[in-house]
């Protein structure tokens, strides 16, 4: 092989494969058309080639170690870069994805929340009309220790954190996976999983009032409450979307509309999670410490709340 020739022939594909990494490193791969980023993967493939051909060749060592040099970058860029793209992507749908799909899908999300709250109302009623409903949604092994020792059962937690905190996390996860898959039951058992859950927080708040036990036992929800409570809500809305799309599929065909909410649906899921991780870490360690003073507990819950609403407010700009 003539290798001077070699060289003459190959050195202006090699030229403009810098020119395009350039590019890419100083802006960025969206820089590129795509017609310049399918040129930048053809020209690495070519260099990678080049440097193949270069070691079994008398080539001189500064023209491998640019040959490599263009790979390494080459790779970095096309490779890498797309990692980094996509952790983009993530970190641009819980900035602003996630707000857009509370927002778009607000009346799913608020019949979820009557449905759980009237669920409590309904619980918190019949619990001070006849005691003997608390037994029927309460285990009976929390109404002894609220009545008979007076006092909240959250104690158990303390020394145990981790594993609790795990505990509740699994189980607040699993919750709102029932509430979203809930929906291909046309929305019945989603709307019996709000309903019933709400009974149980009304029943157990009514237990804990008449037993004078109401302040330290808000103290221990509110923390965890303010984002786990939003979460089920939002799951409780992913379901009902589920369910629009099988009963009231509207315009669409109903294959076309479970493509359409289904996608909507799978968003707000992808928002809930962390949520219920940050409350379950919050439920394990924070909400049950005897160390942290009540009031403390409250503000905490208060704040959190007041930053998930600023937060699900959020709108991109246009411009």
């Amino acid at each position: 092989m003539n290798v001077q020739r070699w060289i003459a022939r190959r050195e202006s594909n090699w030229k403009r494969l810098d020119e395009l990494l350039r590019q890419v490193e100083k802006k960025g791969i969206k820089a590129l058309r795509s017609s310049e980023i399918k040129e930048l993967a053809s020209l690495y493939r070519s260099a990678a080639a080049d440097l193949a051909r270069a070691r079994t060749q008398q080539v001189s060592q500064i023209i491998i170690q640019s040959l490599q040099s263009l790979t390494t970058r080459s790779y970095n860029q096309i490779y890498q870069g797309s990692r980094r793209q996509e952790w983009q992507a993530v970190l641009e749908f819980y900035r602003w994805g996630f707000p857009a799909a509370i927002q778009r899908n607000f009346g799913c999300i608020a019949l979820a929340t009557v449905l759980f709250l009237f669920g409590g109302i309904v619980a918190w009623w019949y619990a001070w009309q006849d005691p003997t409903f608390l037994s029927l949604v309460v285990p009976d092994y929390l109404i002894k220790k609220v009545q008979e020792d007076r006092q909240l059962w959250m104690g158990s937690i303390v020394g145990v954190e981790p594993l609790a905190s795990s505990s509740i996390m699994t189980n607040n996860i699993s919750v709102s996976f029932a509430a979203v898959s809930g929906g291909i039951t046309a929305g019945l058992y989603t709307t019996f999983l709000l309903v019933y859950n709400g009974l149980s927080i009304g029943a157990v708040a009514t237990l804990v009032g008449q037993n004078n036990l109401a302040y330290p036992f808000w103290a221990f929800v509110f923390p965890h409450g303010a984002l786990e409570l939003p979460a089920i809500f939002f799951a409780g809305g992913a379901g009902f979307l589920i369910a629009r799309a099988i009963v009231f599929p509207g315009k669409y065909k109903r294959g076309d509309a479970l493509k359409v909410y289904g996608a909507q649906a799978a968003q707000l899921v992808l928002g809930i999670v962390p949520m219920l991780v940050v409350a379950g870490i919050i439920e394990g360690f924070f909400s049950p410490s005897p160390i942290v003073p009540l009031p403390l507990k409250y503000l905490a819950g208060i704040g959190l709340f007041a930053l998930l609403v600023v937060y699900c407010q959020r709108q991109k700009s246009r411009s």
